[in-house]
């Protein structure tokens, strides 16, 4: 709790109360610790309120309205009668209110200070946080973990508007759109233009790299590329935007090309930056890069504070990966530097990273590539598994494939998945690649049968020399 003399005086204040900033805080209480929790908006963040919940709610509803309109293909007699925003909202906003509750409680259940207002760091170990009335009061964390999260991104001269928006307005819309252009074939792209196929739109994605999820494993990007064509969604790579005219009506949407495209609206999904701008970061040392800030390993800013703490930073604005489990794993890991443990660094290859698209696209470890890089083209052995020979895939009607990369002779050290519902499976991948299991490790598991789990056994059984169910 705060102390006698200062009661604005702490052992940790925490700037920023999302993933990583009330991880961060939970944490640190549990440790003993007297935690600040300053948030301008509502404790949970951009995952809970703008990203990660409130989109998989609309994917959940997207599936069953696929299930709906499908229904036949399984011996089913059921249609889609169309999509009824205003419930698909409520349903959405029901399951976020929910969880905003449970945090809200687990929060104070915790005795964390949690202030209300936008904070500045205004010197090392002090925060200076301005209420919702005006009112400028001053914070003293003997260490200062910052957690400011990020923002959707636009790009220069693209102007937003009713009919030109952000995944921010894309969650509220009170219609589904007929037509939609999204500008961006990352995560947050491909999932909106899953829902909004799902729910009748015409879809057109326009990414400037040569394949969708650019990021990911070369044969996850092509095998989700064929899967969207197979359900209508259709996409331009290697083209960049030039310009949008926004009308009452809609968009037209030209790529430098010449190529135009028309339609309700373009969402633009070119990925988030970091918030960081105008928070008193730079005047106190802490150094940025194109607006990330620069940390170690063990997350440290290197600006210490007048009590013997330091300025820690964790999530969105450390450069890496932008998913909420990196924040919360990185805010745990820091109050445990903070309490005085030892924790184990967090290897960035281990987060594993799920797309959740239909069909999915989950993966953790080293792409194929990146592993040639690293290991020697070589070095490097490979196998895919096709999900036709999974009994529970086959049952779902669902395609796709288990890509394991390991070092010759050695572990694995890259698992890709691609098909409906392999987010699931992913946490099993975790394990083996952050325990550094070998495929004989893997193959000697009993998987249960019949499940979509089981694609990981015989993948590692055929990568250890003993297919059954795969070809050789």
């Amino acid at each position: 709790m705060p102390t006698h003399d200062n009661p604005a005086t702490f052992d940790v204040v925490v700037l920023g109360g999302g993933s990583g900033g009330y991880a961060t805080a939970l944490r640190a209480a549990q440790l003993g610790l007297s935690v600040a929790l300053v948030e301008e908006s509502k404790l949970g963040g951009t995952c809970l309120h703008v990203g990660c919940v409130p989109t998989k709610a609309l994917l959940h509803a997207a599936e069953v309205a696929d299930a709906a309109a499908h229904g036949a293909q399984f011996g089913v007699r059921s249609s889609l009668d169309g999509i009824d925003m205003a419930g698909v909202l409520a349903y959405k906003d029901s399951v976020v209110a929910g969880l905003y509750k449970g945090l809200q409680g687990l929060v104070a259940s915790r005795k964390i200070t949690v202030v209300d207002g936008h904070g500045t760091l205004v010197a090392p170990g002090v925060v200076e946080v301005t209420s919702p009335d005006g009112v400028a009061t001053r914070y003293d964390g003997k260490d200062v973990v910052l957690a400011t999260g990020s923002y959707a991104r636009s790009l220069p001269g693209l102007e937003l508007g009713d009919r030109v928006i952000t995944s921010d307005e894309a969650l509220t819309l009170e219609t589904a759109p007929k037509s939609v252009v999204v500008l961006g074939g990352g995560v947050i792209g491909v999932e909106f233009a899953s829902v909004w196929k799902s729910f009748g739109a015409d879809v057109q994605i326009v990414e400037a790299l040569p394949h969708l999820v650019p990021n990911e494993d070369v044969a996850l990007s092509k095998a989700l590329e064929r899967a969207f064509r197979k359900r209508g969604i259709k996409f331009s790579l290697g083209e960049r935007f030039a310009q949008v005219k926004q009308s009452q009506d809609g968009v037209q949407v030209e790529l430098e090309s010449g190529t135009t495209f028309d339609a309700d609206l373009l969402l633009v999904a070119v990925g988030r930056g970091p918030r960081t701008a105008d928070l008193g970061l730079e005047a106190a040392g802490v150094r940025l890069d194109r607006g990330f800030v620069l940390t170690d390993e063990l997350l440290r800013t290197g600006v210490a504070t007048p009590a013997g703490g330091q300025i820690w930073a964790v999530g969105d604005i450390v450069p890496g990966l932008q998913l909420a489990h990196r924040g919360f794993a990185q805010g745990i890991f820091v109050a445990e530097q903070i309490a005085g443990l030892a924790p184990v660094t967090i290897d960035e290859a281990t987060i594993p990273r799920i797309t959740y698209c239909e069909p999915e696209v989950a993966s953790v470890g080293v792409t194929e590539a990146r592993a040639a890089e690293l290991y020697g083209p070589d070095q490097v052995e490979t196998i895919e598994y096709n999900l036709a020979g999974n009994g529970k895939s086959r049952i779902l009607g669902t395609q796709g494939f288990a890509k394991l990369v390991r070092r010759k002779d050695g572990p694995v050290v890259g698992m890709h998945l691609i098909g409906s519902r392999v987010g699931e499976l992913i946490g099993e991948g975790q394990l083996i690649v952050g325990w550094e299991a070998f495929p004989e490790d893997v193959a000697s598991l009993v998987h249960a049968h019949p499940t979509q789990n089981e694609a990981l056994g015989e993948a590692h059984m055929a990568l250890a020399g003993k297919p059954l169910h795969a070809h050789n």
